[in-house]
C-alpha cells in the first residue's frame, strides 16, 4: 500500500520461523448438530439489510449478506494496515437480557467461549491466535455491555487459511462453547477476580448514576459484571439456558474489514456459520422501560476516591428512529446547541468560576433513554454554587438565542472534524471500520461513507438549519424531558447534602448574572512577529530510512518524512529543551503544572479564548508533554494547516504569555485530585509508584497539597520561562507533505526565531531503589478485598545498547504470559497481571522490568512467590521454540503494522536529528528482535532477574492493617 512503508518494510522484518498451518490448527472435533456444516450452494440474500428504512446513501465498500438461518454479515476490503483482517462477531444480547437470577451471565459466557469451544480445547484459543500473530488482550478480546456482546479479532498478515480457521473457531465459540459445570467452576474465580479488580470509585459512581437516572428501569441494576451471589450460583445448566435463549444466528452479525476480497470473506462466513441452528423459538427483546417521572430526582454519593462532582441528566424515552438524512440533520443542530453551551461554560471556568470544568452532552444510553447529561467539577467543595451557576448558563441559553457568530464558531469545528474524516478515509484502519459498524448496530443506526456524512452536514448548512432560532429551539429541547435528575458526590458525609442538592436543582437562577462574552475576530496576523525566514545550513537524506535531516542557520534541526500515502494527516512534533534531564532533582518544582496550565496561558497579546477563535475550523492544537530528554508540543494537523501549526508553536516558544487564570485552574484541579489518591490501591500506585521507583527523586514525585497550594503565577512563570527559551529544538514533520514545502514552513516559523542558549550542566543521575528484604508497604482506604503488588528489577537506559532493550521486551512478554496463566490458574488470584520492560532512551538510568497485579490481600505473597519462581525458571531454563514464537510473532506484527503509519516513524526517529544512535537503533529493529533465541533470552534473564536486586511494593487496605 504505502510508498515508504513497502519500501522500508525490510527494516522491520523479524527473522522469525513461522509455524505452518498444520502446526497451529487445533484438532477438529466432529461437528455438533448446532454447528453442522452447511450444505453446498447455500443461498445468501445480498440485500443491504443495514439500510432498511434509511434514505442515507449506501457505502458501496460494504458488502452485505443474510444467510437462511438469519445470520447477517457485513464485509469490506480495506488495506490499512496492509495484510490485516479485523473480525467482529456481535451478539445482540447483553446484561439487559438477563433475568434477576442470571446477572453477569452474558459476560460469563464471553469468558467461557474463549476458554474452550467446539473446535478448540480448553485454553487453546489464545495460543492458536498467538501463533497467527495476534496479541492476546488487544488483537483478540471481547466486551459485554448492557445491550451487546462483541467478540473481536484482528489478524495481522492474514491469509486465506488463518482467516478461514479463525472464522471456524469463532463459529464454534458462538454455537457451542464449553458450558459444563467443570468449565464454569474453573472460570468463576477469574470472573470474580475481574469483578474485584474493577476500579472501585468509578464503579460506585456508575452504579449510583444508573440507580438514579434509570430508576424503575432494568438498567438501574444491570451492570454487566453481575453480582457475587448470581456468579456463585451459576452452573453449566443455568449458563447454557441463557446461551441457548440468546445466542442464535438471528441475533448474530459477523463484521469483517480487511485486506482480502469481500466475496472470499462472505464465502468463509457462509461456510462456517450457515449450519448454526438456534435452540427453540427466537424470543422477543426484553422491555428496557422508560424514564419514570415518579422516581426520585436526586441522590448523593460519598466516595473519597473521586473529586466532588455533580452529574445532571434530563431523561427522555429512547425510541427507534429510521436513520434518515433529516433525522441526522436535526441531531446535528442539537449537537451545535450543546457545543454552544459547553463553550460558554468553558469560558467561565477559564475566567475563574465556581467550577473547574463543566460540559453538556447528548446521547442514547443503552436503548433505555435519550439523555442530555451535564457534568460539573466544582472548585473545592463549592458543588452547590457550581450547580446553580451552570444551571444559570443553561437557562440563559434557553431564554435567548445565540449569536450567529457563536453558531458559526461551533459549526466550524464540527465541519472540520467531519471533513477530516473524508480527507483521511483512505487511511482509516480496518479495526476502526469494524468497530464503527458494531457500534452503529448497537444503537440501531447505520454507517455511510464519510463523504456522504459530510454532504448531509453541508446540505443542512445550505438549507439554513444552523440559525439562532433553530439553535435556541434545540437548546430548549435538550433540557425538556420526563425527568430531570442530579447526583452529587462528596468526599465526606455531610448532613443535609440531599436537601441541598434537591434545592439547588430547583432553585431560581434567573437572578444570577450571566454576561455573555463576545469574541473579536482573530487571525494569524495578530500573533507576534517571528522575524525573517531562516536559511537552511544543511540537508541530507537518512540512509536506509524514510526521512531527511535539515539544519537551519539558527541551530534548529528538522526531520521530515514526506509520506503521501498518509492521506490528509500531518504529524507535527516540536522537541525543545531537555525534559526530565533539566528538572531539579534535589527539590520539588512546579513542573507538575505545565501540562495543565502552560499551553493555556496564551501567546503575546492573545489569551486562550483568542486562540480558540484563531484555530476555529482548523486542525491546530498545542499538546504539551514532558518526556525523558525533551519537552514537546505536538499536534495532528492537515496538509493545509500544518504550516500555521508550526507558526503557532514558534510563537508560543518565542512570545509566551503568562495569564494567571490557567495556573489557578491547574491548582484547583490538582487540589481536587489529591485527597482521592489513597481511596484505592490503584490511586496509591498512581501517586507513589514512580517516585518510589526513582528512589524518591522529586522529578517523579506527586506534589502534596501544600506544594500545590503554594504555587503562584509568578513562581510558575519564573520556572517555565527559561525552559521555554533555552535548549535545542528539533522539529519533526511526518505525513502528507511535500518535503520542500515543509522545510520552507519550518524556515518561516521555528527557523525564524533567535538562536537559543544551550544548557551546559550534566543531567542529574537517575536511581533505582535498593533491594528490600520485605516489601515496601503503602495503604489505601478502599475496599478491604483489594490490594496491589509490584516487583521490579533494575535494567538499563540510553541508546548505546538498544538491542538489550529489545531482548528485555521479549523477555517481559514471555514473563507476562506465564504470570497471566499462573495467577489465573491459582484459583483466579488475579484477573490481569502484567509485566513490562521500561528502558528509557533519553535518561542516564532508571530502566526496569516490572510485574504488577491487583490481587486480594491474601494473595500478595502468592504474587511475589510466583513472580520469583518464573524469574528463576527463565534464568535457569531456555524456553521452548513454540513459546518463543508465540511471543515474537505478535511482537513482529505489532511493529510491522505500526510501520505502515507516519506516526510510527515519528516515534522511532524522534530525537535522531541530534543523536545518530537513535537512527541506527531504528535501522536495526528487525535484526535485534530476530537475534533473540532461547539461549539469548535465558542469558538476559540471568543477567537482570537477580533475586538480590529486586524491589517490591504492596498496597494493602488500611482496614486490614
Amino acid at each position: 500500500m504505502a510508498f515508504f512503508t513497502r519500501a522500508f518494510a525490510p527494516v522491520l522484518v523479524l527473522a522469525l520461523a513461522s509455524a505452518t498451518l498444520a502446526q497451529v490448527r487445533a484438532p477438529a472435533r466432529p461437528a455438533s448438530s448446532t454447528a453442522a456444516a452447511p450444505d453446498a450452494g447455500v443461498k445468501v440474500d445480498p440485500t443491504p439489510w443495514l439500510y432498511k428504512g434509511s434514505d442515507l446513501a449506501h457505502d458501496p465498500a460494504w458488502v452485505f449478506g443474510t444467510l437462511p438461518n438469519g445470520l447477517r454479515y457485513a464485509v469490506r476490503k480495506n488495506g490499512v494496515p496492509p495484510g490485516q483482517v479485523s473480525i467482529r462477531v456481535r451478539i445482540d444480547a447483553g446484561s439487559l437480557y438477563e433475568k434477576d437470577s442470571e446477572r453477569g451471565y452474558a459476560h460469563f459466557i464471553e469468558h467461557l467461549s474463549f476458554r474452550g469451544s467446539e473446535y478448540v480445547p480448553d485454553g487453546e484459543a489464545k495460543r492458536v491466535w498467538q501463533r497467527f500473530g495476534a496479541t492476546f488482550g488487544s488483537d483478540s478480546n471481547a466486551s459485554t455491555t448492557p445491550t451487546q456482546t462483541l467478540y473481536k479479532l484482528d489478524l495481522p498478515s492474514a491469509t486465506d487459511q488463518t482467516v478461514d480457521e479463525s472464522l471456524k473457531i469463532l463459529s464454534g465459540m458462538m454455537a457451542a462453547p464449553a458450558l459444563t459445570d467443570a468449565a464454569v467452576s474453573a472460570e468463576r474465580p477469574i470472573v470474580l477476580a475481574e469483578r474485584r479488580e474493577q476500579p472501585g470509585p468509578q464503579v460506585k459512581l456508575q452504579d449510583a448514576m444508573n440507580r438514579l437516572f434509570f430508576a424503575g428501569q432494568p438498567l438501574a441494576e444491570r451492570s454487566p459484571i453481575g453480582t457475587v451471589e448470581t456468579l456463585d450460583a451459576a452452573n453449566g445448566a443455568s449458563i447454557k439456558a441463557f446461551h441457548d435463549r440468546w445466542y442464535r444466528p438471528e441475533r448474530a452479525v459477523v463484521i469483517i474489514s480487511g485486506d482480502m476480497d469481500p466475496a472470499t470473506l462472505g464465502q468463509m462466513v457462509t461456510r462456517h456459520f450457515a449450519g448454526w441452528k438456534g435452540n427453540g423459538p427466537n424470543p422477543a427483546d426484553p422491555d428496557f422501560g422508560k424514564p419514570d417521572p415518579k422516581q426520585p430526582t436526586s441522590a448523593t454519593l460519598v466516595e473519597p476516591g473521586l473529586p466532588p462532582l455533580v452529574m445532571m441528566g434530563v431523561m427522555r424515552p429512547w425510541q427507534y428512529n429510521d436513520d434518515t438524512k433529516i433525522f441526522n440533520q436535526k441531531r446535528m443542530v442539537d449537537t451545535i446547541a450543546a457545543k454552544v453551551i459547553s463553550r460558554r461554560l468553558e469560558r467561565r471556568a477559564r475566567a475563574g468560576a465556581s467550577f473547574v470544568q463543566a460540559g453538556v452532552d447528548l446521547d442514547d444510553r443503552s436503548r433505555s433513554a435519550n439523555m442530555t447529561s451535564v457534568l460539573i467539577l466544582p472548585v473545592g467543595d463549592q458543588w452547590e454554587q457550581a450547580l446553580k451557576d451552570v444551571r444559570a448558563v443553561i437557562a440563559d441559553a434557553q431564554n435567548s438565542a445565540p449569536t450567529q457568530a457563536e453558531i458559526d464558531r461551533e459549526y466550524a469545528d464540527y465541519e472540520v472534524a467531519i471533513r477530516n474524516s473524508v480527507e483521511t478515509a483512505r487511511v482509516e484502519a480496518s479495526a476502526k471500520q469494524a468497530d464503527d459498524m458494531a457500534g452503529a448496530l448497537d444503537i440501531r443506526e447505520t454507517v455511510t461513507a464519510p463523504e456522504n456524512s459530510y454532504a448531509i452536514l453541508t446540505e443542512a448548512k445550505q438549507k439554513g438549519m444552523f440559525n439562532p432560532a433553530a439553535v435556541l429551539a434545540s437548546s430548549k429541547k435538550l433540557f425538556q424531558g420526563d425527568a430531570t435528575r442530579a447526583l452529587v458526590n462528596t468526599r465526606t458525609a455531610e448532613k443535609g447534602t440531599a436537601e441541598k442538592l434537591a434545592a439547588a436543582l430547583k432553585a431560581d437562577v434567573s437572578t444570577l448574572t450571566i454576561k455573555r462574552a463576545s469574541q473579536a475576530a482573530v487571525d494569524f496576523t495578530k500573533l507576534p512577529a517571528l522575524g525573517a525566514a531562516g536559511t537552511v545550513a544543511s540537508r541530507e537524506p537518512l540512509v536506509g530510512l524514510p526521512a531527511e535531516k535539515v539544519v537551519f542557520a539558527n541551530g534548529v534541526r528538522m526531520l521530515v518524512f514526506a509520506n503521501p500515502d498518509d492521506t490528509g494527516r500531518v504529524f507535527v512534533r516540536v522537541r525543545f529543551g531537555r525534559g526530565y534531564n533539566s528538572l531539579p532533582a534535589n527539590r520539588p518544582s512546579p513542573a507538575w503544572a505545565g501540562d495543565l496550565a502552560l499551553m493555556e496561558s496564551g501567546i503575546g497579546n492573545l489569551g486562550q479564548d483568542d486562540l480558540d477563535q484563531l484555530t476555529a475550523g482548523r486542525q491546530l492544537g498545542l499538546d504539551f508533554g514532558i518526556d525523558e530528554d525533551t519537552f514537546s508540543i505536538a499536534a495532528l494537523s492537515s496538509p493545509k494547516d500544518y504550516a500555521d501549526e508550526l507558526t503557532l508553536i514558534a510563537a508560543k516558544l518565542a512570545h509566551p504569555r503568562w495569564d494567571p487564570a490557567p495556573v489557578a485552574r491547574a491548582k484547583s484541579a490538582a487540589l481536587t485530585a489529591i485527597p482521592g489518591y489513597d481511596s484505592s490501591a490503584d490511586g496509591v500506585l498512581s501517586r507513589d509508584l514512580e517516585g518510589l521507583l526513582h528512589a524518591g527523586d522529586p522529578r517523579w514525585a506527586t506534589p502534596d497539597a501544600k506544594a500545590v497550594d503554594a504555587l503562584t503565577p509568578k513562581a510558575f512563570e519564573a520556572f517555565w520561562a527559561p525552559l521555554l527559551a533555552s535548549g535545542p529544538i528539533e522539529v519533526d514533520v511526518f505525513g502528507d507533505v511535500k518535503a520542500d514545502e515543509a522545510i520552507a514552513a519550518v524556515a518561516k516559523s521555528l527557523g525564524a526565531i533567535p538562536a537559543r542558549t544551550q544548557p551546559t550542566t550534566a543531567a542529574p543521575p537517575v536511581r533505582f531503589p535498593a533491594h528490600v528484604a520485605t516489601p515496601v508497604l503503602r495503604y489505601h482506604k478502599g475496599p478491604d478485598n483489594q490490594a496491589s503488588a509490584v516487583i521490579a528489577w533494575p535494567t538499563g537506559a540510553g541508546v548505546a545498547d538498544i538491542a538489550e532493550a529489545r531482548r528485555l521486551d521479549v523477555l517481559a512478554q514471555v514473563f507476562s504470559d506465564r504470570l497471566f496463566e499462573r495467577m489465573r490458574q491459582a484459583a483466579g488470584a488475579s484477573y490481569s497481571p502484567g509485566v513490562a520492560s521500561n528502558w528509557p532512551k533519553g535518561l542516564p538510568g532508571g530502566g526496569r522490568l516490572m510485574a504488577v497485579s491487583q490481587v486480594a490481600p491474601a494473595n500478595v505473597d502468592l504474587f511475589f512467590r510466583l513472580s520469583r519462581e518464573i524469574a528463576a525458571d527463565l534464568a535457569k531454563t531456555p524456553i521452548g521454540a513454540d513459546e518463543l514464537a508465540r511471543v515474537k510473532g505478535p511482537l513482529q506484527q505489532v511493529y510491522a503494522r505500526a510501520a505502515t503509519s507516519s506516526l510510527f516513524w515519528l516515534r522511532e526517529l524522534s530525537g535522531g536529528a541530534y543523536d545518530d544512535r537513535r537512527l541506527e537503533a531504528t535501522r536495526r529493529i528487525g535484526r535485534d528482535f530476530g537475534d533473540v533465541t532461547p539461549d539469548v533470552l535465558q542469558a538476559t534473564a540471568a543477567k537482570y532477574l537477580v533475586p538480590a536486586k529486586d524491589w517490591t511494593l504492596a498496597v494493602l487496605p488500611r482496614k486490614g492493617k
